[in-house]
């Protein structure tokens, strides 16, 4: 049925069943509706019928054959207390069509202003309709049934939506393991190609091999840095696995790595963390990488590069400093937004997602990532405050008060 869907959602209404009965004990009305009319349609869709008139929920009547038709079309209530009186009503083709005398019908409209059709009331001896309290009932009525269709409306289209998400997440979740099951699969057997060729090779070609494994390993990070981004914004965010360890060793093993590969360039650590942190290394060790293969890449290739790390009781900070043409103004507020990239030369262009991830990463161990560049030195520092132990407060605070 074309207008089950309405019928359906005015039956979903526990009030209509009890607004009709008491608009047939108030005005002593033998049938009350509330009728969806449209602008070829009069569907019943809730019904109170005294006077065996036939009509039930999903009848239909002409709507030309209506007086509900000309109230669709003005938005005006109609009370008539005596047809046979009424000298607007009194040669009216309805009331002698349908063989009633007194009549009152009122539109309902929606809150976005749409017309759904009408509360309305028929009865073949006259009545006293055209009053204050009677006309006041009806139209409180109507914006009540207007309102709760409303309300229908919305929970719907909420629960569509919820519905939607969940299958688009659960789509979300097969394209971030099929995206990282074909990417990383052709790489590793890359990977292990280049080590079956180093053992045939001569020096030469152990070169060219170790050029290889650097862009196999820049390859690597980006899958990396992708497969985050699409955790982080389509997935279900940054996972972490903390847990307390010492500082200094991810620092080191990640500047070392750095200096292996980039035997060129100058790394200066200074690090004094002798309080355990609570992290997740792999994560940790991730940020840090990406915030000194930033700067590897846009520090001066004659300057070297500084590592300083502090941690304490009351957190943990680590900062990584590099000389070198300073960040242009405009790309200081997207540093950490995804696929944002300064003005760089050409060959220096990535998919901009290293320091969003290593930003993402930071918050999700409570930190925060900020940069600041001047024509001395660009620094981008990331602090960690120490995680609050609630129980351990609540006890302190216990023990204070005794």
């Amino acid at each position: 049925m074309e207008f089950e869907r309405d019928i359906d959602r005015i039956r979903g209404i526990a009030a209509v069943s009890t607004i009709l009965d008491v608009v047939s004990r108030t005005t002593g009305m033998g049938f009350t509706a509330v009728a969806r009319v449209t602008e070829d349609r009069w569907i019943t869709c809730a019904s109170r019928d005294d006077l065996a008139f036939g009509l039930k929920p999903g009848d239909e009547l002409k709507v030309e054959s209506t007086i509900c038709h000309e109230i669709r079309q003005s938005r005006e209530a109609v009370i008539i207390d005596n047809v046979s009186e009424d000298s607007g009503y009194c040669n009216h083709h309805t009331p002698a069509q349908y063989g009633f005398q007194s009549y009152i019908s009122v539109p309902i409209i929606l809150p976005d202003g749409s017309f759904f059709g009408t509360l309305c009331a028929i009865d073949p001896k006259p009545r006293k309709l055209n009053t204050p309290e009677v006309v006041g009932m009806f139209k409180l009525f109507a914006e009540l049934i207007a309102a709760h269709l409303d309300a229908a409306e919305r929970m719907e289209l909420t629960e569509n939506k919820l519905a939607a998400e969940r299958k688009n997440a659960e789509l979300r979740e097969q394209f971030i393991a099929v995206l990282g099951h074909d990417l990383r699969n052709p790489l590793a057997s890359i990977q292990g190609g280049l080590r079956l060729l180093e053992k045939k090779v001569d020096q030469e070609g152990k070169n060219w091999i170790a050029l290889l494994h650097g862009s196999v390993n820049r390859m690597a990070g980006l899958i990396d840095n992708v497969m985050d981004f699409a955790r982080s914004r389509l997935g279900s965010g940054m996972q972490l696995r903390s847990q307390r360890q010492d500082l200094q060793p991810i620092i080191m093993q990640i500047v070392s790595e750095f200096e292996r590969v980039h035997s060129d360039r100058r790394i200066l650590s200074d690090v004094d963390a002798p309080a355990a942190v609570n992290v997740d290394a792999g994560r940790l060790s991730q940020m840090f990488s990406n915030l000194l293969g930033n700067a590897i890449t846009y520090g001066a290739p004659d300057e070297p590069i500084s590592i300083i790390a502090r941690s304490s009781g009351a957190g943990f900070k680590i900062q990584v400093i590099n000389k070198g043409p300073p960040i242009p103004a405009q790309a200081m507020p997207h540093l950490f937004t995804a696929f944002h990239r300064g003005d760089v030369l050409p060959n220096q262009k990535g998919l901009g997602l290293g320091l969003y991830i290593s930003q993402e990463i930071a918050r999700a161990h409570g930190g925060q990532i900020s940069a600041t560049s001047t024509d001395n030195s660009t620094i981008f520092t990331a602090t960690f405050a120490a995680p609050t132990n609630r129980s351990d407060e609540i006890a302190a605070t216990l023990v204070a008060k005794e």
